[in-house]
């Protein structure tokens, strides 16, 4: 039996971020029942075949799934149990943005099932929330923290962003210690990423935002590593950080190429030999699902040398990197002499024994340019 996923895709935001490029939508709180019945419905006719795996975790991610009522998750758990049962899930994580969810309603999801809370924190700074366009301020980090500890919440992951315009070394270094005293299970630290069709896309583009220099975001990325490393965060991840065995299991299905289905609108899907998405439209998934029609806009079959182009991909992100033995023989030639190419152009960036390879603190800093050249 391979293990695998579910996702869970919540469109509704209160307010849409300004780099954001997931699907959501803001101003639609009156679609939320209707949209419940739909992805409902999707869930249980769900034709793709999962008799070999097993099923040990869900992700309800977003948008913001924390504005739906607990109630309504709780019916879609219930469907996802009567299509394919939760009795394996081991991991159930719901992300909830600061100021947007009570202990109450906390209390509620805990009493679910849920048992991980990813909170999108950002920032602690006044200066960059509102430049990220983000309404919650630092005393609702405390809160909604203090909040999930007092519900039960044993694993909880921070959202952390760097390399914001106008953002000191000083404001990163302090709001990573800040976060380090709460003392969440994991961190996820990221890099901010200039997305097509955003709004900082076009602010960007017209010169209103200059990004931070390559140079300085490589120096905070070494700095936070070792920051994070040296707190008791193990790096097993180019942007992801967690205490012993607090790792992201779902994360890891996607990095280790395990099958995962998902639901709701713009959703992803992988079952090992074939890639599809839903329509990215909530008025269109809606329409859809309710004549009795798919929501798949577009389906993806992977060739041999796809497959091992993603496990290359894909591995190569995390710390124990990859095992040359899982390459076909087909391949693996092929992949040894870009490798030797590779390791000339960029020294110091690899780590190697007889079977694995994987990428040292340098290489994963580079890996936008080293994991592109070394696929076949």
């Amino acid at each position: 039996m391979k293990t695998a996923g579910i996702y869970i895709h919540i469109p509704f935001c209160a307010t849409k971020c300004n780099y954001c490029d997931f699907y959501s939508i803001t101003d639609s709180e009156s679609l939320i029942p209707r949209f419940i019945k739909a992805i409902c419905k999707e869930i249980e006719q769900c034709s793709t075949d999962t008799s070999k795996w097993k099923f040990d975790t869900i992700f309800i991610g977003g948008g913001t799934p924390s504005l739906i009522k607990a109630r309504e998750i709780e019916k879609i758990l219930l469907s996802i149990d009567n299509k394919f049962s939760l009795s394996d899930i081991k991991e159930l994580t719901l992300e909830a943005n600061p100021g947007e969810i009570s202990i109450n309603k906390l209390n509620g999801l805990k009493m679910l099932g849920i048992n991980r809370l990813s909170i999108g924190v950002q920032s602690m700074q006044k200066k960059l929330l509102k430049f990220l366009t983000r309404p919650h301020s630092q005393k609702d980090v405390y809160k909604v923290f203090d909040s999930a500890r007092s519900s039960g919440f044993e694993n909880i992951n921070c959202d952390l962003i760097y390399s914001i315009p106008g953002q000191t070394k000083k404001m990163w270094m302090d709001d990573l210690e800040t976060i380090i005293k709460l003392g969440p299970d994991h961190i996820s630290a990221y890099t901010l990423t200039v997305e097509k069709g955003t709004d900082l896309f076009k602010m960007v583009k017209n010169k209103m935002v200059i990004m931070p220099s390559e140079n300085q975001t490589g120096n905070w990325f070494i700095d936070t590593h070792e920051l994070l490393q040296f707190n008791g965060y193990s790096p097993y991840e180019i942007s992801n950080f967690s205490k012993p065995g607090l790792q992201c299991m779902h994360n890891l299905h996607y990095w280790e190429t395990d099958p995962y289905i998902s639901f709701g609108p713009s959703a992803h899907s992988f079952d090992g030999s074939k890639r599809w998405n839903n329509v990215r439209s909530l008025n269109h998934y809606l329409e859809s699902i309710e004549s009795c029609k798919t929501p798949i806009s577009k389906i993806e079959k992977l060739s041999g040398k796809d497959k091992i182009n993603e496990y290359i991909g894909f591995g190569l992100r995390m710390n124990k990197g990859i095992n040359q033995k899982k390459i076909p023989e087909t391949y693996r030639l092929e992949f040894q002499n870009n490798l030797i190419q590779i390791r000339k152009k960029y020294t110091d960036c690899f780590l190697k024994n007889d079977a694995s390879v994987s990428l040292s603190k340098k290489g994963m800093l580079y890996s936008d340019y080293i994991i592109p050249d070394l696929l076949l």
